[in-house]
């Protein structure tokens, strides 16, 4: 058995437990109709293993569940004993027990049907893997007579000695038997936390872990030396259940089966098949009448729960149930919901500011009076006509709800917000690292993954016949160049199909725009762009939900082709390339009709043309940011609502009800008494969706987090919608880690690690959308340089006319002009369109004016002061906000104190009693040889008495 080298030197006694052999279910003996009618004679069994969360004994707890598929087939018997013949070299005599465990045989029949090979080699391979973690320390049970017909089941269950082996190993800290007070607030302080804390009382859930604490227990990483130190007055809940199932994997991790190519850990076995599964148990049952208290129906009750969404979250009991890893992420999501309450309050005023100003707005006033008879020109060629601009009334007065002076305070907020939060997050997670002892925890390099082993192995034996020693070889970045290349060349394909679709849409919208035009009546000609608008963000809605799918299947099968070494180096090149791709996916159509939409459409008489035929759509007279609105919107709150909601409640539970057809189709018929058993934990555990990480979860977090921070000036409303959706996917999240998934193993983290990077990375590029998204999709620069340069009295009246050329229909090109020039009921001789251009009466007609380049380059001025202050107050926010808090800071150096204390105490109490033990027997030493021959019976009493001392001692 290969195993580290830190783990080789074992005490003879903690590696010689319970070595026994492991043979094939086909060789225990099982009579079925004997079997039932003891069963009926005797007690039920299951209820003293707590159905399933102990062994069979009642007191030996199962901390850990290997899965397989077996056929009940004694045909291999022979290739078993053979190869039983070859490993008797290797094997102990006294591995001839077999695994204790319920198991079914049959008898051997001639005309059986011989057992696949596969089979077989699998079979072998759970043998030595069982015996070696057997050799580990661990006890195994096996059951194969269970409700779910062809599954076996190994229950693992580690010993106390190993317990304390593996978590000196693992530097586990655990509580100590010194206890210290917390240092608490004083004078007005302690006033205000007191109210705060009745105010808040209602909304805390009922949790013990969730009381504030006033002592604390100190906390030491565990050493089997210094067991003296720690509190081992219940050895039975020193270890809790999920400290138990991470010792196991960890164990499992490193102890290989090498009757395959190469070594073999739980990893590699689980996807060649041989084991189907492997999980923890969860504590119990959460729901039914006679359910005893355990921390799953706690964390049902006052957690996982729709009726309890307006409490504060248990985090303390998440973290103790799930790990810390896990519990960082809630208590992240719950930071993250809980800062957008006063982004949302902000947002709504904002909005409401813009609906109450809509009737004072000079401008939107311009465009719906109709005694302006302004003559706009035609939208299409030929089909289309010239048509009036107050028809557009509606989308200018509701562009001003978006597009109003109150929109760049908003940005300039939502820029400190994100920086706050960032800063507001770093000592939330150090507060959290303080209460679960993690302040010291450093992250050791994880095992190499199986795959990576296995190239690794693959090189070596390329390399033999050149080099003896393969145990230093490694893969560099020339065995990954094919790797690399096919990723770079992924990507980019990605990405690009990503903008062909974006093009497509357009193409689309062009195109249903002119035939509506020419189908519709009059008075459906002026909801043409609403209704081209909407399907098509409802077209980039779906397109974005089905890429998301696939580009996610996509990171995945790139990443595990670079064969990354660890764990660790897998999923964050994963998070890098499933994050890029679905960013691509979410932001390309808004970052199209933010900064490109209307920007190249050229000019009557001379406009730009996609395929010689279709003319590139432009924006509504009142701007594109309320088309940029409405396609922020509907895209958020579809990916929230269908991705993110339905998604996660649907595909489970199809997921579980085809599981559970599979299951009772596979179920012999003549088990008729099986069905009448409670299912064991184990088997219910096994029917739950295995956990498939953290990656999904945070990327939609992210991703919307892009949406209320990259394009906030369009759309002021969405922290409120993402706050309110966050309400509901913490329950949902919640419910589904307690009710639909199997436990997860705890992992060990402090901090949210590459999510932080990405956060931050989001947060700067947020500023500078922002600076663009105000500066060249809304008109506030433009209303801005009117009013200080061209305004004759100081006020908006003239704007709209302004920023109108001027275009003689006598210029149209051939076959360009309206075929219906006199729609409007009167000749046109002038039409208006949005632009700075020069009017047909001056020299260099249709040439840009310098009206345009005031107004560019004020634009320019506005991004660079607002990007290079918004930055700085960002910058300033983060440095004015200490990571630590100040009160952590100081129980951390409280901590190193007393723990100083207590190593000085105790080498101090060890010389006191070394110096005290030669102080009494060197005066007794000299009593001694005082003493003449001639002592009398007391005095020779006192001698025997001096000479005892030391034993006594």
């Amino acid at each position: 058995m290969r195993v580290n080298k830190k783990y080789s030197c074992l005490p003879a006694e903690e590696k010689g437990i319970h070595i026994i052999n492991i043979r094939a279910i086909e060789d225990i003996g099982y009579d079925q109709h004997e079997s039932t009618l003891l069963n009926s004679l005797s007690k039920n069994p299951d209820a003293d293993c707590k159905y399933g969360l102990y062994f069979r004994d009642g007191k030996r707890k199962v901390d850990y569940i290997l899965v397989y598929h077996y056929k009940k087939s004694s045909a291999g018997k022979t290739l078993a004993r053979r190869a039983q013949q070859n490993d008797a070299s290797m094997r102990s005599t006294k591995q001839d027990q077999p695994l204790p465990g319920k198991g079914v045989q049959l008898e051997m029949g001639e005309s059986e049907p011989h057992m696949d090979y596969h089979e077989d080699d699998k079979r072998f391979r759970r043998e030595e893997y069982e015996g070696n973690l057997v050799e580990a320390g661990l006890e195994l049970e096996r059951d194969e007579d269970t409700k779910i017909h062809g599954i076996g089941f190994v229950k693992i269950h580690a010993p106390w000695n190993v317990l304390c082996r593996e978590a000196e190993f693992l530097k586990l800290k655990m509580p100590t038997k010194k206890m210290y007070q917390i240092n608490q607030t004083h004078g007005l302080l302690k006033k205000i936390n007191s109210v705060i804390q009745k105010i808040t009382e209602p909304i805390q859930p009922k949790v013990a872990e969730h009381k504030p604490q006033t002592v604390k227990r100190l906390s030491y990483p565990f050493s089997r030396e210094k067991q003296h130190l720690f509190d081992l007055s219940d050895k039975d809940s020193f270890f809790d259940s999920k400290t138990r199932s991470t010792i196991v994997y960890e164990i499992l991790k490193r102890t290989t089966c090498t009757k395959a190519k190469y070594s073999m850990g739980i990893t590699s076995l689980l996807a060649n098949g041989v084991y189907s599964a492997a999980y923890p148990l969860h504590d119990g049952d959460y729901e039914g009448e006679n359910v005893e208290p355990n921390d799953r129906k706690l964390l049902c009750e006052e957690w996982a729960s729709y009726g309890v969404f307006y409490k504060y979250q248990p985090i303390d009991l998440v973290r103790k149930y799930f790990g810390e890893k896990i519990g960082l992420y809630f208590a992240w999501l719950g930071v993250y919901t809980q800062m957008l309450i006063p982004a949302s309050i902000v947002g709504i005023i904002v909005f409401l500011y813009g609906c109450a100003t809509v009737d004072e707005n000079i401008p939107s006033m311009e465009m719906c009076d109709q005694r302006n008879n302004i003559t706009m020109c035609p939208l299409c060629d030929k089909t289309c006509s010239y048509w009036k601009m107050s028809s557009a009334c509606a989308t200018a007065r509701a562009s001003h709800l978006f597009d109003n002076p109150a929109t760049v305070f908003f940005s300039v907020f939502m820029a400190l917000w994100a920086a706050t939060f960032m800063e507001h997050w770093k000592r939330k997670q150090m507060r959290l690292n303080y209460r679960w002892d993690l302040t010291g925890f450093e992250e050791e390099e994880d095992h190499p993954r199986a795959e990576y082993e296995a190239k690794v192995l693959e090189k070596s034996l390329r390399k033999e016949h050149k080099h003896k020693e393969t145990d230093k070889e490694k893969l560099t970045w020339k065995d990954r160049f094919p790797a690399y290349l096919t990723n770079f060349v992924g990507i980019i394909f990605m990405v690009g199909l990503t903008f062909a679709i974006v093009f497509g849409v357009i193409i689309y919208r062009i195109s249903t725009a002119a035939a509506l035009a020419i189908s519709s009546t009059p008075s459906g000609r002026s909801s043409v762009r609403v209704t081209v608008t909407a399907t098509a963000v409802i077209i980039n809605l779906v397109v974005i939900i089905i890429l998301d799918e696939v580009y996610g299947c996509i990171a995945r099968w790139l990443t595990q082709i670079e064969v990354p070494k660890t764990d660790k180096n897998f999923e964050e090149r994963l998070i890098f390339k499933a994050f890029l791709l679905k960013f691509v996916n979410a932001y390309t159509p808004i970052f199209y009709v933010a900064f490109f939409k209307g920007r190249f459409v050229g000019r009557p008489g001379d406009y730009v043309y996609i395929f010689h035929s279709f003319r590139m759509e432009e924006c509504a007279p009142g701007g594109c940011l309320m088309e940029l609105c409405i396609q922020l919107s509907i895209i958020m709150l579809g990916k929230q609502l269908i991705q993110n909601n339905l998604f996660e409640i649907g595909i489970p539970k199809m997921k579980k009800f085809i599981r559970y057809l599979k299951l009772k189709r596979r179920r012999s018929l003549d088990h008729e008494e099986q069905h009448m058993k409670k299912k064991q934990r184990y088997e219910v555990d096994y029917n739950l969706e295995p956990f498939a990480g953290l990656t999904p979860e945070y990327m939609e977090m992210i991703i919307q987090f892009g949406f209320v921070t990259l394009f906030v000036a369009s759309f002021p409303l969405a922290p409120l919608f993402a706050l309110l959706n966050n309400i509901i996917e913490i329950r949902l999240d919640a419910k589904k880690f307690v009710t639909e998934l199997r436990r997860p193993v705890a992992v060990r983290a402090k901090d949210i690690g590459i999510w932080y990077n990405i956060l931050r990375g989001i947060g700067k590029l947020a500023v500078i959308i922002n600076a663009f998204v105000i500066s060249f999709t809304s008109d506030f620069i433009p209303r801005l340089v009117y009013l200080y340069m061209y305004s004759e009295n100081g006020t908006m009246h003239g704007f709209v006319n302004h920023t109108l050329s001027s275009f003689n229909v006598s210029d149209f090109q051939a076959g360009t002009a309206p075929n219906d020039p006199l729609d409007l009921g009167y000749e046109v001789q002038i039409c208006r369109y949005k632009d700075y251009r020069e009017p047909p009466w001056s020299e260099n007609k249709y040439d840009i004016s310098k009206d345009f380049w005031a107004v560019l380059a004020a634009r320019l001025a506005f991004v660079i002061v607002f990007q290079n202050l918004v930055m700085f107050m960002s910058e300033f926010v983060d440095w004015i906000i200490p990571d630590i808090p100040k009160d952590i800071s100081q129980q951390i150096h409280k901590e190193k104190v007393l723990m100083v204390e207590v190593f000085m105490r105790e080498e101090q109490g060890k010389l006191q009693m070394l110096e005290t033990w030669k102080d009494k027997d060197k005066k007794k030493g000299e009593n001694c040889n005082n003493h003449s021959p001639r002592l009398s019976r007391s005095h020779s009493g006192s001698l025997s008495s001096c000479h005892s001392y030391p034993l006594d001692v």
